[in-house]
């Protein structure tokens, strides 16, 4: 019998890492990063050039083509001192990402707020320059304290700039809260994917910053296909795990997009293996399997008034354990298959959603069969969820990546787990 994950306790999942593990900066070479190969328990070290030829035979790797957005910044008070603003989610007028980043004029978003016992009341600015030369001024004010967060009024000139245009031109990337120091011209180009294409990440989907443009155009030569799915990486992703069991975590939502495209693409490559490339590809790929489960749920609910192309597309964080028993009875084409109907039925091509989908030791994966993905965080749930795909052999491959010379976390070294 599985486990129920809530019962869990994070401090099952620790293991020392000491400081001068945690690399603080990218390797000169992407791909000259080590890749530790576990398939089936065995390990093998490798280099991450060495990646095509250790995949499965027919693998389809899916990766998250999300970009970090520059959403720190550093503003300053009427009397000289330093706020910095990291811009967590849109507010208003428009709570869709997409749609925020292009408003003009004026926009309100949550934010975590640095130094800003000082700042009492009264707009903080920032000067910039605009992406055609043009002097540029941001205003921010705090309007409410909500939970650690606070909702921050933001005004500009000229006014006619998108806020997507004020990030890029004023803003800092958000480096990991474990990398101490300011981020750079090199973070500017390193802690981006060289497939990245939708902004809206506040951090980098970092399983895939080893790839270069030479290792994709290997996979194709190999006859290797590749799909994309887009997760917004929220700042939830650092958020540490205080409680004593699972039950009374949080998990954070993030948006996802994914075409009908990519879905068609998994309906034809089944039963053959899927790889995520990085944990927010999976979390992505698993939550395509609920999202499924509840619309066909919904249209086979009698008592349920809501049709179910109007289902509000949304993945719980416990959901899976709660409907485990409801979903046995659901084959992954069946999810998948009802989401290209709803797709039709709504007359659109790309399915957005949102996900808090937390996978933990007693999860069941449905669509993913392996991961590429960094090594991370003592009691933290990426940890849970590589502990969820390999079960306890995950500590047999942190302490075998620990006693040789691994680099950890974002700009660390890389794994492939074929459980």
């Amino acid at each position: 019998m599985n486990p129920d994950p809530r019962l869990l306790s994070i401090q099952d999942f620790t293991y020392p890492l000491p400081a001068e593990r945690i690399a603080p900066e990218p390797l000169p070479d992407r791909a000259a990063s080590k890749l530790l190969v576990s398939r089936h328990g065995q390990l093998t070290d490798k280099n991450f050039r060495d990646l095509p030829g250790e995949l499965p035979a027919g693998a389809l790797l899916v990766f998250n083509d999300t970009r970090v957005v520059r959403a720190r910044l550093l503003a300053r008070r009427p009397t000289g001192g330093q706020v910095e603003l990291f811009c967590l989610e849109p507010v208003a007028p428009h709570r869709s990402l997409e749609l925020a980043l292009q408003q003009t004029g004026h926009c309100t978003w949550r934010c975590l707020v640095g130094n800003g016992r000082r700042w009492k009341e009264g707009p903080v600015m920032l000067d910039f320059t605009a992406a055609d030369g043009q002097p540029a001024t941001l205003h921010a004010e705090r309007q409410a304290q909500e939970a650690g967060t606070a909702l921050i009024d933001f005004r500009w000139e000229p006014a006619e700039l998108p806020f997507a245009e004020v990030l890029r031109a004023a803003g800092h990337l958000p480096l990991p809260p474990y990398i101490d120091r300011p981020d750079t011209a090199t973070d500017a180009v390193r802690y981006q994917t060289v497939y990245a294409a939708a902004e809206g990440a506040v951090a980098a989907p970092t399983a895939g910053l080893h790839f270069t443009p030479e290792i994709l155009a290997e996979l194709q030569e190999k006859g290797f296909a590749t799909g994309h799915v887009t997760l917004h990486v929220g700042a939830g992703t650092f958020q540490p795990v205080k409680a004593d069991h699972m039950a009374d975590h949080p998990m954070h939502t993030e948006p996802i997009l994914v075409t009908a495209g990519l879905l068609r693409q998994l309906l034809a490559h089944r039963p053959r293996p899927v790889i995520a490339v990085g944990t927010t590809s999976l979390r992505t790929l698993e939550t395509l399997y609920w999202l499924g489960v509840g619309l066909l749920h919904a249209a086979a609910d009698a008592t349920d008034p809501t049709p179910a192309t109007a289902t509000e597309l949304q993945v719980a964080q416990w959901r899976p354990y709660e409907m485990a028993d409801a979903a046995a009875r659901i084959s992954p084409e069946m999810a998948l298959t009802a989401l290209l109907q709803h797709l039709e039925a709504t007359g659109t091509d790309t399915l957005q959603a949102s996900t808090r989908l937390l996978i933990a030791p007693g999860y069941q994966f449905r669509l993913v069969d392996g991961l590429i993905t960094n090594f991370h965080q003592p009691e933290s749930t990426l940890l849970l969820l590589v502990a969820a795909l390999l079960g306890p052999g995950w500590r047999t491959i942190y302490e075998h990546a620990l006693s040789h010379g691994y680099r950890f976390l974002s700009y660390g070294d890389s794994s492939l787990l074929l459980p």
